[in-house]
């Protein structure tokens, strides 16, 4: 296994440098770790070069970002060290905001305001380094969200936004009102919408390198639960004997060969799971693997 530490990539011409690999704290709540296991936690991604840190409001009912702010409380020096990305937009129906009647979105001024107030409360920090709007709205009013996004980049409490599941047409219109840096999708070899839909033919085209929910399947690519896993998981398995790495290293290394610049998000509470992902940057997956993986997933040769 590689120990070459993660590679940085900028975003966007204007964007924020982040750490190729992102850790994902969406589990962090269900892992149940006390303080000095997440302060490990944060140290051990530091040290495999997984700088950039992942989170929304809404991550364990509203609890995450918290028991994250502890570890850098704890250990105020790690908050210079890392980007901080969260979102904001849902509004989840959950004992800890009694208020929220039905689920529903709300990207208001207003709405998203709050929630980043309450983010930067929760980690106990001055600063979002990226800020995302969770879901399309289909009430999303461009101008406000832009409005919101000016006012809260003047006051210094975000540096940088984007979006997160918006389609090509989605991330244009608010493109159109205020620069964007990237669009969080889910993409992997049991999910390849993005390469089909114009996704990832959008994040090329401008520049905008796209954060990638998810690329693992949830752990159904590694786990064969159904034929199509199971028929991805054969050919993946035969690849990564033949590149000497696991299966999950050579399933980033999939998605991190498309020219897109995709940032996958790797949200593991075994270190083990960030190590394999990191080996993926030493693996030189060749155009005919790639494709026979391709193949693997839509069960067809390619026409």
């Amino acid at each position: 296994m590689s120990s070459t530490p993660v590679p940085r990539l900028t975003l966007s011409r204007d964007g924020p440098e982040f750490s190729r690999l992102v850790a994902g704290t969406w589990r962090l709540g269900e892992w149940q770790w006390p303080l000095a296991r997440r302060i490990a936690w944060i140290e051990a991604c530091l040290e495999l070069g997984i700088t950039t840190f992942d989170h929304a409001d809404i991550y364990g009912g509203y609890t995450v970002e918290a028991l994250f702010g502890e570890a850098l409380k704890a250990r105020p020096d790690l908050r210079e060290r890392i980007e901080l990305v969260s979102k904001c937009g849902i509004r989840l129906v959950h004992p800890n905001r009694p208020e929220h009647r039905i689920k529903s979105y709300d990207t208001s001024r207003a709405h998203l305001e709050a929630s980043v107030h309450a983010s930067l409360k929760a980690l106990g920090t001055e600063r979002l380094d990226l800020l995302l709007i969770h879901r399309p709205d289909p009430l999303m009013d461009a101008d406000e969200i832009a409005s919101a996004f000016e006012s809260l980049q003047r006051a210094g409490k975000v540096r940088h936004f984007g979006v997160s599941n918006f389609t090509p047409s989605q991330f244009a219109l608010l493109d159109s009102r205020y620069r964007l840096v990237t669009n969080q999708i889910e993409c992997s070899l049991l999910h390849l919408a993005p390469m089909l839909d114009g996704t990832l033919d959008q994040a090329q085209q401008l520049g905008r390198a796209p954060m990638i929910w998810s690329p693992l399947a949830g752990g159904r690519l590694l786990r064969g639960e159904d034929d199509s896993a199971r028929q991805v998981q054969t050919t993946l398995t035969s690849l990564a004997a033949k590149y000497a790495v696991s299966a999950s290293t050579l399933a980033h290394a999939w998605l991190l060969r498309h020219p897109a610049r995709p940032l996958p998000i790797v949200g593991s509470s075994r270190l083990e799971g960030y190590q394999e992902a990191a080996a993926a940057f030493s693996v030189e997956l060749e155009r005919s693997d790639w494709y026979a993986l391709w193949s693997a997933s839509t069960g067809a040769p390619v026409p």
